[in-house]
């Protein structure tokens, strides 16, 4: 079976940490680097990670497929 998970983009990631903010169960800001960082792909429900990905202002998060 196919699930989806959150992956983002890194070098595109501006630290804005709005993912965070709305979806912390899965999304963390590494103030040392700089970006955020998928702690828990399957930390939280699509819809919750879909908001996150809708509110990142560089849109640095998709889904990835993963078997």
């Amino acid at each position: 079976m196919t699930e989806k998970v959150p992956l983002l983009d890194e070098e595109a990631c501006i630290g804005c940490g709005a993912c965070e903010e709305i979806c912390p169960e899965v999304f963390r800001m590494n103030e040392s680097l700089g970006f955020a960082l998928v702690l828990n792909p399957g930390g939280a429900e699509a819809g919750k990670v879909e908001e996150a990905m809708e509110a990142c202002p560089v849109n640095c998060i998709t889904w990835s497929e993963e078997d």
